[in-house]
């Protein structure tokens, strides 16, 4: 496959379906995750986790059956959701957080003296983008991954 073609079937209507289910679920798990934590005071990773039951539960509900129109009754692919929920918050969340106050730290001169809470949103605002981008791939290509036409036909038969 050419990667143009490659790019058009990547950044297709499901891409843009995906990021719709991405606002709402953004609005919704995020929302909660600044309440926690700028309102209620509690702990950052317990809002980042809140977060991404709230978000996560609401995207896959709505990617299996909007974005990527998926029927299949399936453990296997819930575990998989799952799986690759954590996997992207721990990429996301944990490590940019010891990377933007790493930042902080080598150039304090530039950032002044910024709030751990200034410093927490900044590390979740970035964690946002990344969880989002390695999201999508897992989801779309592993987790809810269309059947090949042979698949789909022998499971017809069966």
């Amino acid at each position: 496959m050419k990667f143009s073609e490659w790019l058009k079937q990547f950044f297709d209507i499901k891409f843009f379906k995906f990021l719709l289910v991405g606002v709402i679920n953004t609005v919704l798990g995020t929302g909660v995750m600044f309440l926690l934590y700028n309102v209620f005071d509690i702990n950052y990773y317990v809002c980042t986790v809140c977060n991404y039951i709230v978000g996560g539960t609401t995207s896959y509900f709505l990617n299996k059956y909007f974005t990527f129109k998926n029927n299949r009754k399936s453990k296997r692919m819930v575990f998989y959701f799952i799986i690759f929920i954590v996997l992207s918050w721990a990429i996301a969340y944990p490590l940019l957080k010891y990377i933007i106050y790493s930042i902080f730290e080598h150039y304090p001169l530039t950032f002044g003296t910024l709030s751990e809470k200034a410093k927490g949103n900044i590390a979740m605002c970035f964690g946002v983008v990344v969880y989002t981008a390695i999201n999508y791939i897992c989801q779309r290509f592993i987790v809810f991954k269309e059947k090949k036409a042979q698949e789909k036909s022998e499971d017809q038969v069966e």
